[in-house]
Order: structure tokens, then sequence, then C-alpha cells
């Protein structure tokens, strides 16, 4: 697993030592960057379920301002943290959550924390990603801010709404068993 462009490209990040965490494949995260490049520089990007921190790591080397890294097992978050220490990424820069990805939306609502401009949640495929996205509809201005983006990685079987709340889907990438659903705010 590698950096694929930007300030830390080339750089080869630390994978986790069993396979009950699925990173992001090299050519999904090429994808998913090809596609929202133009919207990462100077963004405040949320990785939930964060595994490796890749993908965060990812919006950093593009221009990223700011990434915030959550994950539920203290292991990743380890990782997340042995990964940034490999790319020098500066600690304003970074902020790691060990974290269910629910209840750490849940208190950033409570603690008023800035909102992100890049969400990109990719839970267990097991998982339902469905609970966590009516969530951030109902709180959307408190999470999200002007134009933000939301972006589920989710297995290709597993076919999101269309409407969540004000969040509506705009686009899907169908990439081996992987998808990316992409959620935008709708326009009142």
């Amino acid at each position: 697993m590698r950096v694929i462009a930007g300030a830390f490209k080339g750089r080869t990040l630390k994978s986790p030592p069993s396979m009950q965490v699925r990173p992001t494949s090299d050519r999904l995260r090429e994808t998913l960057f090809n596609v929202i490049a133009p919207r990462v520089a100077g963004t405040r990007f949320l990785d939930l379920c964060a595994g490796t921190g890749a993908i965060g790591i990812e919006a950093l080397s593009r221009g990223a301002a700011h990434s915030t890294f959550v994950d539920r097992s203290r292991k990743s978050c380890e990782l997340i943290e042995a990964n940034i220490a490999l790319c020098r990424i500066p600690d304003e820069q970074a902020e790691i959550y060990n974290s269910d990805a629910a209840d750490f939306l849940k208190q950033a609502v409570s603690w008023k924390m800035a909102t992100w401009d890049i969400v990109f949640y990719d839970p267990p495929y097991k998982d339902n990603p469905i609970p966590l996205l009516e969530l951030i509809a109902i709180h959307q201005p408190e999470l999200l801010g002007n134009d933000a983006i939301v972006i589920v990685e989710h297995h290709h079987k597993l076919e999101l709404p269309d409407v969540v709340g004000k969040l509506k889907k705009t686009r899907v990438l169908k990439q081996g068993d992987s998808s990316l659903s992409f959620f935008t705010e709708q326009a009142t």
C-alpha cells in the first residue's frame, strides 16, 4: 500500500497484520481521488473507519488542510499514528480518534467541532452504512461545510438509497467487489 500522488507520493504505508481490516485498494483509492481531486486542496477531510489511514493521508498528500481519522480499533489507531509519522505529517494537520463512527459524530455535534468538506466512510462490508448516513443527514449543518461531499465505500451488491435526508446520491463507481457512492446536499 502506497501513497499515490502529491507531497507523500510513493511512500509505502504500513499494512494491518491481519485480514480483519480491508484497506481500500490502491486502484480504488486512485479512482476515488481522480474524481474528487479538484475539491481536495485546502479542505477538512474526515476518514471514518479509517483502518490504515491511507485515504486521509492521501487527502493530505494532495493538499487537504486537515484530516480527522476515526476508527474503533485501538490497533488501527496505532497503525494510523505510525503511518502519519512515516509521512512526517505535522500534528496540527491530523487528529486520530479511537471511537465508533456514530459515537464520534454525536460527540462532534455536542463539542461543536469544525465542519468537514469531504467525509469518507468505509465500514466493514457486513455493517449497514445507512444509519450513519442518516445521522450525518440529521446533523448536516453541524457536521458538513458548504458544498460538502460524503462518500461511502461498500460492497458492490449493496444498493444505497438515492436520497438520505437532505443528502442525494449523485454518483456510484463500481470496481471489483467495491462501490463508491457519492452524496451531496440536495438543493432546496
